[in-house]
């Protein structure tokens, strides 16, 4: 057996066990109407479409968030039954259900109960629960326990009821804080006609004679939009057959004898208001819809009743019923109804006014609430929407709310301001760069170092306003940016359990940030993900800062580490888990720091699950890190006739090593390659070949910076031999995961550990002696090691820290321990599989 509507297959000895809802029925049996988060659309291999159950050839839309696949013209019909990752205002429960998603297993995915294979590549199979990605069979999933405990990642989740976020206006990308620039292309496909590129894939338009294909419209909205489907019918079929297969185009289970068809003209398109053209004498005549002059395009319209029957779903009045069926006619009124559904609810002691009747339009991309008019007549209404849309008809509810105070708060975090201002000059930033009400508008939190407020305001539409605003405003030639966060309530997280706050950055190490951040999207919250080209890390901070204690994960280069822990080192006194232990998943081109903690030389693919385990087990260790102090001397260059100021000094936080002279110049070289022609920097491999390539230009160059530059190690002048390069080092990796220390004993100097307080000093003699240790043949020579570095410059000469790389200045550089050391991360040792 095949459905007509959504095309489900079924053995007739398997009919009875068939458990998967229609897409006709299923919005109506959505628990708490959520939309989904729909990235740009993309090629989905081996994927099937959730509506319509056929496979995706075509770009089509995923669901950032819950794994949902849709083609273009089906995400229409899509129902709003995302994961619920926060508290929205209305809701307040604590005991989490299994979020069942049908389909797009793998293969050989097997059941957790039968234990037999519940995934396929030719069908949409299987069931899986979006919070504890357990398997199973859609008749086996009945008897699992409802409620979910979020599995194996339970302990690293940021469980949804302790998110509270208000985001009415906003649409889930902004919620998610999912950049933009990637939204453009769907957005554009969306409201030309998205209907009607896909729709005719799935008629093929047939050249068989007795064949018709009409466009069906279902209400003026579509005809404004110009969004239609196509039907295939015979020539010579009946009124009530084309009605029916205009009701099944747009995945409608109602009687046909409901609905009619009105003809429709191009002058259509021109008046908004659709005059019925249909001719019922004509047609009854005739019995078939079609004569010669027939006009393609149809309208289906509801005919109007005189009575229906409602439901009313208690909004979340803890009732335990779902919802009330109650039958209306021409006088009922949105009183009246409140009137009669309280009694229905064992209400009937309260007072109709202290209710309101809202009415919930579910769409795909965003659940839309709308409060009704006491006086409204309820017939009209539905009236209306179906004048609408049909379809919306089926994806609109009404719930019978309480009039409780609700109170309205949404946090923005704008940042880009002017740095080490007072909470009043910011305020006056704000008022007049974007006119900001301080009657509904307060700054809640300051950062001046980083130039950063967040605000708390209590009105939605000026929190969309400000939003949309700070975009385009530009304040001393830096544009601001905006981030909408969350509120996470610290009291309401279990006792055992310790979040994971994870920040991507989607540029580094070949692109694949961009499939990360949608996998850890996916396994965790996606309030717990931060991507740092979004306002950078302290967004996230800021978002965890009253979490009692938390771990990070770091999706990046060193440099990005380097980012990460600067802004951690800056703001660790107002958080209330002041040192959380960090790790790396290394997606740069030299990893040296992902290298020593043990997670590899870079990410190449492997299950995003697997690599949250193995945060989950890892240990902690501590690691140094250092302050240099730039002070150039001389003024700098370019400046006119020589009368200028020298550079004021420069702080630089330093975690893996400095180099100075020929390591420097062939990363600033690489540096400026780089941002000639960013496009081809997006593989580790060639940018390995271009280091190489910007290596061997300079082989012949001798240079002598022993000459150049003084040492002083722990007040102790100390003699430099000839070399070209000079290179501090924190950890035993240095360019691309070489020794430069080497590993043979020496009893003038310790053992080197990244937490013993102590910086190496090792000296290369040029780009030949920097092969031969990035080969593994030869080690650096050993200079110096000590806590307390001063460097005097006599020229300038190229400086690099952590892969960042400038040209100093004349003057002094001064190298010491910075603050507290940090907790990092080190993977342990992976057990024997046997």
């Amino acid at each position: 057996f095949i459905s007509t509507v959504c095309n489900f297959m079924s053995h007739e000895k398997c009919l009875k066990n068939v458990k998967i809802p229609c897409s006709c029925i299923a919005p109506s049996l959505v628990r708490v109407p959520v939309a989904h988060c729909f990235g740009p659309p993309g090629l989905y291999k081996k994927k099937f479409c959730a509506v319509c159950r056929k496979s995706l050839e075509s770009p089509a839309f995923r669901c950032e968030v819950c794994e949902l696949h849709v083609h273009t013209d089906c995400i229409l019909f899509a129902c709003s039954d995302c994961r619920q990752c926060h508290q929205d205002g209305h809701l307040d429960h604590d005991i989490y259900h299994h979020h069942w998603r049908e389909g797009n297993l793998s293969s050989s995915a097997r059941c957790e109960f039968c234990k037999k294979t519940c995934g396929s590549s030719e069908v949409l199979s299987g069931m899986r629960c979006e919070w504890c990605g357990i398997l199973a069979h859609a008749a086996c999933c009945v008897i699992v326990p409802p409620e979910c405990t979020f599995g194996r990642l339970r302990n690293m989740i940021l469980p949804p009821s302790c998110v509270q976020l208000f985001s009415r206006n906003f649409s889930k990308l902004h919620c998610f804080r999912i950049s933009e620039n990637l939204q453009t292309e769907s957005d554009e496909d969306d409201d030309v006609d998205g209907s009607t590129q896909g729709s005719t894939k799935d008629i093929q338009i047939s050249t068989d004679s007795s064949k018709q294909t009409l466009k069906i419209f279902d209400g003026n909205d579509a005809v404004k939009r110009n969004q239609f489907r196509l039907i295939s019918v015979p020539r010579i079929a009946k009124n009530e057959e084309v009605v029916e297969a205009a009701l099944r185009a747009y995945y409608i289970n109602d009687d046909q004898q409901e609905y009619e068809l009105q003809t429709f003209t191009q002058q259509v398109l021109l008046s908004d208001d659709v005059i019925n053209r249909n001719d019922a004498a004509e047609d009854s005549n005739l019995g078939s819809v079609f004569r010669e002059s027939v006009p393609e395009a149809w309208i289906i319209r509801a005919k109007p009743k005189d009575e229906e029957v409602i439901r009313i779903y208690p909004a979340w009045l803890k009732v335990g019923m779902a919802y009330v069926s109650l039958r209306v006619n021409k006088d009922s009124t949105v009183q009246s109804v409140i009137k009669e559904v309280l009694p229905l609810l064992g209400r009937q002691t309260e007072c109709f006014q202290n209710f309101k009747l809202v009415e919930v339009l579910m769409g795909s991309k965003q659940v839309q609430r709308m409060v009704l008019d006491n006086q409204e007549p309820i017939l009209n209404r539905l009236k209306d929407i179906r004048k609408t849309s049909i379809r919306q008809m089926n994806q609109t509810r009404f719930y019978i709310v309480e009039n409780s105070k609700s109170i309205v708060q949404v946090n923005l975090f704008v940042g880009g301001l002017p740095p080490q201002l007072s909470p009043e000059e910011y305020t006056n930033i704000l008022k007049e760069e974007l006119a900001i009400k301080t009657n509904v508008v307060s700054v809640s939190h300051v950062y001046q170092a980083q130039g950063a407020v967040v605000l708390q305001i209590s009105c939605f539409s000026e929190a969309e306003r400000i939003y949309m605003l700070v975009k385009d405003t530009v304040v001393n030639d830096k544009p601001l940016n905006a981030v909408v966060i969350p509120a996470v309530m610290a009291s309401k997280i279990p006792q055992n359990c310790c979040p994971l706050l994870v920040f991507v950055n989607p540029k580094s190490g070949g692109l694949k940030g961009r499939d990360l951040l949608y996998s850890f999207r996916k396994l965790l919250n996606p309030h717990q993900v931060f991507e740092l080209t979004n306002g950078g890390p302290l967004p996230g901070f800021h978002t965890f800062s009253k979490v009692p204690s938390f771990r990070v994960l770091v999706c990046g280069g060193d440099g990005t580490v380097g980012w990460v822990l600067g802004a951690l080192e800056e703001i660790r006194h107002k958080l209330v888990c002041s040192e959380p232990s960090v790790a790396i998943l290394p997606l740069g081109t030299g990893n040296d720091l992902g290298r020593v903690l043990r997670w590899g030389a870079g990410y190449s693919g492997e299950d995003p699950y697997s690599i949250l385990v193995s945060v989950d087990e890892a240990d902690d260790v501590l690691m140094d890190r250092w302050t240099i102090l730039l002070d150039a001397e001389e003024p700098a260059e370019g400046a006119e006739n020589g009368i200028a100021e020298p550079e004021p000094p420069k702080i630089v936080q330093m975690n893996n090593y400095c180099g100075l002279g020929i390591d420097a110049e062939l990363s600033l070289d690489f540096h400026h390659a780089r941002e000639e022609e960013p496009g081809k920097f997006n593989s580790r491999f060639h940018n390995k070949g271009v280091y190489v390539k910007v290596g061997l230009q300079k082989i012949s160059h001798t240079r002598n910076l022993h000459k150049d530059i003084k040492l002083q190690v722990d007040q102790h002048e100390v003699e430099l031999p000839s070399i070209e390069g000079l290179i501090f080092i924190n950890i035993p990796s240095w360019g691309s995961g070489a020794d430069l220390w080497g590993s043979e004993s020496d009893n003038r100097f310790e053992k080197p550990r990244i937490d013993d307080g102590l910086l190496e000093v090792v000296g290369v003699t040029g780009v030949v002696h920097m092969g031969q240790v990035q080969g593994g043949f030869r080690s650096g020579i050993r200079i110096a090691q000590g806590s307390y570095f001063r460097v005097t410059l006599l020229k300038p000469i190229p400086v690099q820290v952590d892969g960042e790389p400038w040209i100093q200045a004349p003057g002094q550089i001064i190298i010491s321990a910075a603050g507290p050391k940090v907790h990092m991360l080190k993977k342990s040792k992976q057990k024997q599989k046997k």
